[in-house]
């Protein structure tokens, strides 16, 4: 054969032009693989500026639910929730949290509603007695003696708990505590014929019922068998019960 004359053999023109194919292939691959991720890359630039820069998903509206005593506008205030932040970016948790310092409100949840909602859903504390106000007039406080509300007169359907002290003195107070453990556990008949309750120690709880009847009840135990035996001493039409005592009443 001639040799040194330059001319590539068939084999290494095959070769050549299979690696001149497999370069142009690299580079097809290396572009597809950049356009994509400069793709993914504009998307996810994209999505960001929706969520945080958008018009499209700020807070435009806030819904609030069971409020009773507290006014919606209080809520609103206190939770530092301004209209017109984009959504993704209130705090929920702090939100909540401020509105839980409010004295009524027991707990709150606070919830995204997209695209331009916020929730706030409020558990108010339940008044389930009126204690006489310091100064004049009534408070109306929860089972923890937490203060709700101020009025003037003595609303109807809750007993009172002759006890006057300034505002904020009687929560958690065990004495209180007791007195509204008891009234929790009294079958509904006998909680609502209560006119006033008192507990100079927690384990003296006593009730004044309607009719001028006295009931000394004890302690927080025993609430089934407590009112089981009242039910059945009530029929002697008596003015005291005392069934604090286990296996022992007293009737006068």
């Amino acid at each position: 054969g001639i040799m040194g004359g330059g001319v590539a053999s068939p084999d290494e023109a095959a070769g050549d032009s299979l690696t001149s194919r497999a370069k142009a292939g690299r580079r097809r691959r290396g572009w597809r693989a950049a356009f994509f991720a400069l793709a993914a890359a504009g998307i996810v630039a994209a999505a960001v500026w929706v969520l945080f820069a958008s018009p499209l998903l700020v807070v435009r509206s806030v819904t609030v639910s069971g409020t009773r005593l507290v006014p919606q506008s209080k809520v609103l205030a206190v939770s530092g929730v301004v209209p017109g932040t984009p959504l993704i970016r209130v705090n929920t948790a702090r939100a909540a949290a401020r509105i839980e310092q409010i004295a009524q409100v027991r707990s709150v949840q606070v919830t995204r509603s997209w695209p331009n909602r916020l929730v706030i859903v409020v558990q108010e504390r339940t008044p389930v007695l009126v204690l006489p106000a310091y100064g004049g007039g009534y408070d109306l406080a929860d089972a923890e003696g937490v203060v709700l509300q101020r009025v003037t007169r003595r609303p109807a359907g809750l007993p009172l708990y002759p006890t006057v002290a300034p505002e904020g003195a009687l929560r958690g107070d065990p004495d209180l505590t007791a007195a509204t453990a008891v009234l929790g556990e009294l079958p509904a008949q006998l909680r609502h014929s209560v006119k006033s309750i008192t507990a100079p120690h927690p384990d003296q709880v006593t009730l004044r019922l309607a009719g001028g009847v006295t009931v000394l009840w004890g302690d927080t135990s025993r609430a089934g068998i407590k009112a089981r035996e009242l039910a059945v001493l009530m029929r002697s039409h008596s003015r005291y019960y005392d069934v604090s005592a286990l296996g022992s009443v007293t009737v006068r």
